[in-house]
């Protein structure tokens, strides 16, 4: 029997769209005919967390993120999935808040570099991602390094997320920058380069680049429906 999957989302909006219509075609191409995904989704206001982001209150998200959860574990979700790279910066917190398993975007996209047969990668998100050690740490862990790119680019990168891709705006001119980036750190060695804000997938595609491009808003919606036909849950 197919689980249902319980979708923290709204982080943006852009994404959670995209996760909803991956893990339904998915699933259409798993089971054929009319099927599609059981998803119960819950929707956040995403300007409050941004908000709290850019004091450092990430107490507050975790506690807005971890009674989002527990409203899904209430409404029959068996899977928790956080629709976004940066807020798995509370993934602790979440996981312990509920008793059904928390599916990690990082550890998934570990998953997805091993196939590739990728050791060391570059690592595209926000200030966040790519600077905290919540997700590095993670994939390093998996056994996957990551480099990131220079401090400026840094900050370019984070700003085109917040300006213009969470509010539905991809621009050829930001797509160029980012693909500038991606190269860049191929030529430092990268073998892949992990597009680690589920945005970025919206904006730069793999026909952009020779670079491999990995997409954890695909990556992550396809594991999440993986584990909801696993028995091993």
């Amino acid at each position: 029997m197919m689980k249902t999957i319980g979708l923290l989302g709204g982080m943006s909006w852009e994404s959670s769209a995209e996760y909803y219509r991956v893990m339904n075609e998915t699933v259409k191409h798993r089971l054929g005919g009319l099927h599609s995904a059981k998803i119960i989704m819950f929707s956040v206001d995403f300007a409050g967390l941004r908000a709290h982001m850019l004091k450092g209150d990430w107490d507050a998200i975790a506690e807005e993120l971890s009674g989002a959860a527990c409203t899904l574990e209430k409404a029959g979700a068996d899977i928790m999935v956080i629709g976004t790279n940066t807020m798995h910066m509370v993934a602790p917190q979440v996981a312990d808040a509920v008793d059904v398993p928390l599916v990690h975007i990082a550890d998934a996209t570990a998953a997805a570099c091993k196939e590739q047969g990728a050791t060391k990668v570059g690592l595209l998100g926000t200030i966040f991602t790519m600077e905290k050690p919540f997700y590095r740490d993670r994939l390093a862990e998996n056994g996957i390094e990551s480099i990131v790119p220079s401090r400026a680019d840094r900050e370019l990168v984070d700003k085109v997320i917040f300006d213009e891709l969470c509010k539905g705006e991809f621009t050829d001119a930001a797509r160029k920058e980012y693909v500038r980036i991606i190269e860049d750190m191929a030529a430092q060695g990268a073998q892949a380069v992990i597009l680690g804000c589920t945005e970025i997938g919206l904006l730069v595609t793999p026909k952009d680049t020779d670079v491999p491009v990995l997409d954890t808003c695909r990556i992550h919606a396809e594991k999440c429906v993986e584990l909801a036909f696993s028995e091993e849950l």
